[in-house]
């Protein structure tokens, strides 16, 4: 779909059209929950902040420029649904830091190395500034280009491509003992 469809459908919920906004979700909805995913890192709070974002769009949806991309302005929304939720949580859910650190340093899974790749990923981008993993995620996995995402997180241009650049590089790091271990 084009942004002008979207940018129609926009303009339709605008004015009331509960299913001109369906549509939209409809076609973002997966998109919201993965960028969701990526600040949370937990499949239902994603999904609810996905929720949220699609609720707080809906309800702002008269202040949407049509003269801009529709995703970009809805994926903002988006992420600062999803750092709110993370907000709430952290408040609500403390643990004991030696807790914490006991659990990381006794982790056998670890000391085995029986983690596969996509666990070692995943904990690879959770060792990113949040601001870097989303910028390494939606340019390396989802695709986006670095304008779309430097709109849709509202930093310039020249910060998303400095993220993506740190970024791989520290995953780099971080991974290069897998590289190691299968060269063994």
């Amino acid at each position: 779909m084009t942004s002008v469809d979207e940018s129609a459908l926009a303009a339709r919920a605008a004015k009331g059209d509960a299913d001109a906004f369906g549509v939209l979700v409809e076609l973002h909805a997966p998109m919201a929950r993965r960028v969701a995913y990526t600040i949370l890192e937990d499949r239902e709070d994603a999904d609810d902040a996905a929720q949220e974002g699609f609720l707080s769009a809906w309800q702002a949806i008269h202040r949407y420029d049509a003269r801009r991309a529709f995703r970009p302005w809805l994926m903002q929304i988006v992420v600062n649904a999803a750092r709110d939720l993370r907000r709430r949580r952290r408040v609500r859910t403390t643990e004991s830091l030696d807790f914490v650190a006991a659990a990381s340093r006794d982790d056998p899974a670890k000391d085995a190395g029986s983690m596969d790749l996509g666990d070692r990923l995943r904990e690879a981008l959770a060792t990113l500034p949040e601001r870097q993993r989303l910028a390494v995620v939606m340019f390396d996995a989802e695709g986006y280009p670095q304008a779309e995402i430097a709109e849709m997180l509202g930093i310039p241009e020249g910060t998303v491509k400095s993220d993506v650049f740190h970024g791989r590089r520290a995953l780099r790091k971080v991974l290069g003992s897998v590289k190691e271990e299968w060269d063994e």
